[in-house]
Formats: structure tokens, sequence, C-alpha cells
């Protein structure tokens, strides 16, 4: 009988509270009045803040005006959070059944303005690359039953580690934990928007990354802990955009 590699990531002080509390966050989010029934606006608006401060941790512009489009990285990260907006799209489904494909896509339409076409949505070929992300793909469809802010958290904090494409890494991570929100159901619209929270804490960020990628087990549970503070933190922001539409 195979054991869930993951699981005792949620024995670790503190884990399984501070899932619950992202859990319970984002559902207070989407049981606002706003999102009820015209969730649609709402999340529109939350991709747009979440793409900015996506692209604010990659090197992109940190005002949005009339020349962000020409901003590679901006326009790399609108296309990546606009293709996840609303929740159940193509590319949620493509993730369900084959996360490869979607991590793919993901890196085209992220690093379209940055780097030659022959190299888009191409991992480096290397062996440790290909089996972290064939274990990250199997992780994602069913071989793990940790809640979903902690497996949000562990492939986000994989993405960043492996860096897989070389291009656009950044972007393409925050959008697979993303991806892994809606999937589960833990966020099944987009409403939250914890890039903010990472924006305004870069060094933090960062930190707490380069201590996941580190693989111990202090490290690993500060960067869980972080991330469910940030999706905490992304669902407050759901409620304020939630607050200004009613």
């Amino acid at each position: 009988m195979s054991t869930d590699p993951l699981a005792p990531l949620a024995q670790l002080p503190g884990v399984a509270e501070a899932a619950d509390a992202a859990r319970d966050a984002l559902g207070k989010a989407h049981r606002h009045r706003a999102n009820l029934r015209g969730w649609p606006v709402t999340a529109a608006e939350a991709s747009l803040r979440a793409a900015r401060a996506s692209s604010v941790l990659d090197g992109g512009a940190l005002k949005l005006d009339e020349d962000s489009a020409a901003d590679p990285v901006f326009a790399g990260a609108l296309r990546v959070t606009q293709a996840l907006e609303g929740g159940e799209t193509n590319l949620i489904g493509v993730w369900r059944r084959a996360p490869l494909q979607a991590l793919a896509r993901l890196h085209m339409l992220a690093a379209a303005d940055l780097v030659p076409e022959d190299a888009l949505g191409r991992p480096r070929l290397e062996p440790e690359v290909s089996a972290r992300l064939d274990l990250l793909s199997r992780l994602v469809t069913g071989g793990s039953k940790v809640p979903a802010p902690i497996l949000a958290a562990v492939a986000h904090g994989e993405m960043l580690a492996l860096a897989p494409f070389g291009s656009a890494d950044g972007v393409v991570a925050r959008a697979v934990s993303r991806l892994v929100t809606i999937a589960t159901g833990l966020d099944p619209h987009g409403l939250g928007v914890p890039e903010v929270f990472w924006m305004r804490r870069p060094g933090d960020y960062r930190s707490a990354a380069a201590d996941f990628a580190s693989g111990t087990e202090q490290g690993l549970r500060d960067w869980i802990l972080l991330s469910c503070r940030a999706m905490q933190d992304g669902a407050r922001e759901a409620l304020s955009i939630a607050d200004a539409k009613k």
C-alpha cells in the first residue's frame, strides 16, 4: 500500500491549524453577498491584482498605467491570470488530467514576450527536473490527500525551487498555486489574491522559498505557514474587492 509523501507535513506544529484558517478565510470570501452571483466581476478584479503583484515580484512595473501592456513581464502575468479567471476553465480541466501539459501552457503564456518561440513550454532537459515534475504531477492528481492549502504551498515552493523553464518561473509558480486552489475547490472562483501579500513582503517571500528549497523540516514548515498566511491575507483582499462592488 502506497503512502502519502506529503502526509508528514500536515503533522508539523501549527500546519493543520494554518491550513484550516486559510480554508475558512477563503470560504468567507466566497460567501460574501457580492460573490454569490457577481463573482465573475470580482474574479476579474482579483486576476488583475494578482497579475500586477506577481509581475512586480519578477521585476515588472510597479504601477499600472497606459504603458503597462508594453511590459513583457506584466503582459505575461496577465495572460496567465486571465487564463485561470473565474475558476472552471479549460486550463483547469487540463491541470486535473495532465498537469505537465498545463505547466507548458502556463509558460507559453507567461514568457511569450521574453524568450524565443522554440523555448516556450519546454522545461530543462535534465533528469532531476523531469523526475521532480513527474512527482509533482502525481501529487496534484490524487497522489496526496493533504489539505489543499498545504498542497498549494508545496506545489508553489517546488516550482520556485526547481525553476524548470529558466524564464518566467516565478509567475508560473504563483499560477500553479492558484491552479491548485481552484482545482481542489479551496478557492473555486479564484477570488483570493495571495500575490499581493507576497509582493508587499518580497524579502520574506524569497527567504521562505529558499528555506523550503533546503528541504529541512523547519524550512518546509515555515514556508507552508507563510503560504497559509498569504492565503488568509488574499481572502481579505477578496473581501475588500467584494465590498467595493456592492
